[in-house]
């Protein structure tokens, strides 16, 4: 393969040219209530080149690797009809790579029959837990992703990228009432992951009963602790996503209130995005551009250090190369994305910090939201009242709103229990969804969140 894809671009005369090749092998299995939904396999082939010419990017997707020399001949054509700039790339060194997957228990070894069986298990766990639990959702997948790529510049990689997931949601009715929870586990590391996790589905489905009974929340304005879940969801999608700069350079505005330099928070806030952590969902070897992936640091010390970039961005921008230029699957382009990105723990004792309040909330795990610009709204899966630094009732329907930099201003714990946190979604961005990645973080301190409620 690596010869054919480097006599592949021989075919270019575009002033850059890349070639990614891929095969999946991937397995679904969705229970939806008492019924079995989903079931399938399959194996995918195929792949896309790239080239660009005097500023113009030319696509080219294929099917078969024997199409891999047109293609890239194909995509030179078109960049050279589009481009009328200057041809602004940074520059990486070469990277020659080979990487196998290293399972720790390989989910291909594992029968189909046992895959279903485990997800009727889990599924029959929520479903008897409590006459109130109305319905519920277990949905299991798992796929095997082989990548080679090969660049004009000397690159060349193959990269296995396998990944297990497994997602479960209980919803509870008492009249017109519903409420839902959910537990969801991923990792590339094997199926272990998805075993034993019998314990899960009870909560999940205990905690949807118990939402029925809780009072909503009061609205107003409160001093908040975030648990780990809910802050790395706050560091990926209310900042880490401004941090991407293909979104930056795209948007001036944004640009002027992202520079490197500015004051972002209290001293002792650190968010990183590190996509070479060993046995993280997010991490590989390099990123799909060929650049080699590494720590970047976002905020160090309460001031804002550096962007995500590929290799465009940084040399528009005049920046290094992150190795954040991801790509979904076979037929997309790469583009800025995060990897593990988490805010550091600090030294707090959690009870501490939870004792210093007087009327708060604590807001746990991650239901929705939306983030616009600068402005997030999330909705807490579940959330306690504090009162007199104690953890009391469980109430609902807790919505956390405000200005992402205003609340890295506001925020003044950071606890001393880091953890990461690997999900079975992930990512979304340009109808590329979803995107394996992970978040983490300490139990997180805010002043005067604006919390929605009754």
């Amino acid at each position: 393969m690596e010869q054919q894809l480097k006599d592949a671009l021989k075919r270019s005369n575009a002033d850059y040219a890349d070639v990614r090749v891929e095969s999946d092998e991937t397995t679904q299995v969705v229970y939806r209530g008492e019924e079995l939904d989903t079931v399938s396999s399959g194996v995918f082939q195929g792949g896309i080149a790239r080239a660009c010419k005097n500023g113009g990017w030319g696509i080219r997707t294929f099917d078969s690797p024997d199409e891999v020399a047109d293609a890239v001949a194909e995509a030179s054509q078109y960049a050279s009809l589009i481009g009328n700039d200057e041809t602004v790339l940074a520059n990486v060194e070469p990277v020659s790579m080979d990487a196998p997957a290293a399972l720790e228990e390989d989910f291909r070894e594992v029968s189909f029959d046992d895959k279903v069986r485990m997800a009727s298990d889990y599924n029959d766990i929520i479903l008897q837990a409590d006459p109130r639990i109305e319905s519920s959702t277990v949905s299991y997948g798992d796929r095997f992703r082989r990548v080679y790529f090969a660049s004009t510049r000397g690159t060349y990689f193959m990269e296995e990228r396998p990944r297990v997931r497994l997602h479960a949601v209980a919803v509870a009715r008492d009249g017109d009432l519903v409420q839902r929870a959910q537990e969801s586990v991923s990792s590339c590391r094997g199926y272990g992951c998805v075993r034993g996790l019998e314990h899960k589905m009870e909560e999940a489905a205990h905690r949807a009963v118990n939402l029925l009974e809780a009072p909503p929340c009061e609205g107003g304005v409160y001093p908040v602790i975030l648990d780990p879940e809910l802050a790395g969801v706050f560091a990926h999608e209310a900042f880490g996503h401004l941090s991407e700069a293909d979104g930056l350079y795209e948007n001036p505005k944004m640009r002027d209130l992202m520079y490197v330099g500015r004051e972002m928070g209290a001293k002792g806030l650190n968010i990183v995005d590190d996509g070479s952590m060993p046995g993280m969902l997010g991490s590989s070897g390099v990123d799909d551009e060929g650049t080699p992936t590494g720590k970047t640091d976002l905020i160090r010390e309460g001031v804002l250090a550096g962007h995500l970039h590929g290799l465009e961005t940084a040399g528009k921008m005049k920046a290094s190369p992150t190795g954040n230029a991801r790509a979904i699957r076979r037929d997309v382009p790469p583009i800025v994305r995060m990897t593990n990105t988490y805010i550091e723990g600090g030294d707090e004792d959690v009870e501490e910090m939870i004792g210093d309040i007087d009327d708060g909330i604590y807001a746990c795990s991650m239901q929705g939201g939306q983030t616009m610009m600068e402005m997030f709204t999330f909705s807490a899966g579940y959330a306690y009242r504090i009162r007199n630094g104690q953890v009391g009732e469980l109430i609902r329907d807790v919505t956390l709103t405000g200005n992402v930099f205003e609340t890295l201003q506001n925020m003044d714990g950071f606890g001393n229990d880091f953890r990461m946190i690997e999900r079975g979604g992930g990512c979304g961005k340009g109808g590329q969804s979803p995107l394996p990645v992970t978040f983490g973080a300490p139990h997180l301190r805010i002043q005067n969140v604006v919390v929605g409620g009754r």
